[in-house]
């Protein structure tokens, strides 16, 4: 059943990201009023396309895959020819040699060298005769499957860099999710027959090798919906924070929004959407809520994520998309080289555009650094690294993203449940995409969390939370709308 609007039908959208620029897109297809606040001055939230001289970079980087063809529809409906198809190259700098990213075990091996090789052969049947038999943590479970010393080498190093945390105090369950198709058959099948081989004409796990991207960076895709939105009557105010949430008891009746000149307005609404970080939405709602759920709520916690983007004057570097980096002598975790994901994001094609990234918290030494320094340490760690000659990287710029990535750690579940549970009384309110939901999901799965909740609005009865529940992190085409590319996420082990 499809229901109207009425005269006082208006819909207020917290957010301008994928999530919320997408639940406006759908209410305008069937005339529901909504206006969108975001409190950055572009949007896109994490999805963004920053312009430095002239050289546009990511956020880190955002292939355009999905196995959701509702979400594909979009994207097109809104770039059409400039959404682009580019041939993907991810790989893993160690040791300052290059190795395959999906890994594949052969490539390995070969570029270690033979005492290397024997090495991890050594630990590898050490781990088959002397398995840790109970399991608990993802150092365990990857030793447990190819050798404590290819583990080390793989792995320990950038999952402690992104996550914060020592690989022992994250649970097994997580390395089972994401890389439990990582192994010698499927390698070598992939490169004997291609990869449909064995797996009923379906892509295989972490192999595809072609993606789509806007041609101007992700960030044309969401200024575009933007525009779509303006062209329909719908407005995207940038520079414009929710700092209130005025409610009733039973719905939620106004937003305060407080713009760029400190000013605050009242904005009323018979329906709302949410992205923003559900901490901050907590602390926003007014009356506030009882000391215990606001407890629950400063339970959440988020790994921020810093960019340096580096001019480089030299025209060809790599020939990668983006680098994980595995050295644990630098800061350094990856490493987007933005001329190959579209040759349009750099104006000046004797140059090239470096987006190092740093995984760190808000109010870290990294965080705090200025910008100068921030640069200067990028240029240092890629000579350190021998990827860019002293010099050749002289000029930058810094963007700060924080609450990037929701950390699952020890009582996560309990606390989005109770959350949940508490905001369940507010009939008008969803929640929606990953800093809404506090959920590590990709741009498609958020896109899908806010048409259901648009739809909604006008009659259908989706749960949104129910888009993607802890499926495996696959990466195969499907037409299944109701299921996002959901995203395997770390999760500490429980405290003794």
């Amino acid at each position: 059943m499809s229901i109207a609007p009425t005269s006082d039908s208006r819909c207020v959208i917290i957010g301008g990201g994928p999530a919320g620029l997408t639940a406006a897109l759908e209410l305008s297809r069937v005339d529901f009023p909504a206006v969108v606040f975001e409190s950055d001055r572009i949007v896109g939230g994490i999805a963004q396309t920053g312009e430095y001289k002239g050289f546009r970079y990511d956020i880190g980087g955002h292939r355009f895959f999905t196995k959701v063809d509702m979400v594909h529809e979009i994207w097109e409906e809104i770039l059409g020819d400039d959404l682009i198809r580019r041939n993907r190259l991810s790989r893993i700098y160690y040791n300052d040699r290059f190795f395959d990213y999906p890994l594949r075990p052969v490539n390995a091996l070969l570029g270690l060298g033979p005492v290397e090789a024997v090495r991890i052969m050594l630990s590898y049947m050490k781990s088959a005769v002397f398995p840790v038999r109970d399991e608990k943590n993802f150092e365990e479970w990857v030793s447990n499957r190819f050798g404590r010393r290819l583990y080390e080498i793989f792995f320990k190093t950038y999952t402690e860099k992104v996550w914060g945390m020592p690989c022992t105090e994250i649970g097994a369950d997580w390395a089972a999710q994401r890389i439990k198709n990582l192994d010698l058959v499927k390698a070598v099948m992939n490169a004997l027959f291609g990869e449909r081989a064995r797996n009923k004409g379906e892509v295989m796990t972490t192999l595809i090798d072609e993606f789509h991207y806007p041609r101007l960076g992700p960030g044309m895709m969401w200024e575009r919906c933007r525009e779509i939105l303006a062209s329909k009557g719908y407005s995207t105010l940038t520079e414009a924070r929710v700092v209130k949430l005025r409610h009733d008891g039973s719905n939620i009746t106004s937003a305060v929004v407080r713009t760029a000149d400190g000013r605050e307005r009242e904005e009323p609404g018979s329906h709302f959407i949410s992205s923003m970080p559900m901490r901050a939405l907590i602390h926003a709602l007014d009356p506030a809520p009882p000391a215990a759920v606001i407890a629950l709520a400063d339970n959440l916690r988020y790994r921020d994520f810093l960019t340096v983007m580096l001019i480089v004057d030299d025209p060809n570097l790599f020939p990668d998309n983006w680098i994980y980096i595995h050295s644990p002598h630098v800061k350094l975790g990856r490493i987007q080289n933005f001329k190959n994901w579209s040759p349009e994001m750099v104006p000046n094609q004797h140059q090239s555009a470096l987006g190092l990234e740093y995984f760190v918290q808000e109010g870290d030494g990294l965080w705090t650094s200025s910008d100068e320094d921030l640069v200067r340490l990028g240029a240092r760690e890629l000579a350190q690294l021998g990827l860019v000659p002293e010099g050749k990287a002289s000029d930058g710029c810094v963007v700060r993203m924080p609450k990037a990535y929701p950390v699952y750690d020890h009582g996560y579940q309990e606390t989005i449940s109770g959350l949940r549970s508490y905001l369940q009384r507010f009939s008008n309110l969803q929640l929606v995409g990953r800093n809404g939901q506090h959920r590590y999901n990709n741009q498609d799965h958020s896109m899908v969390t806010a048409v259901y909740a648009a739809r909604n609005i006008t009659g259908a009865d989706y749960d949104v939370w129910d888009v993607n529940v802890e499926e495996e992190y696959h990466e195969e085409s499907r037409s299944d709308e109701a299921t996002g590319s959901g995203r395997a996420v770390p999760r500490p082990l429980a405290r003794e």
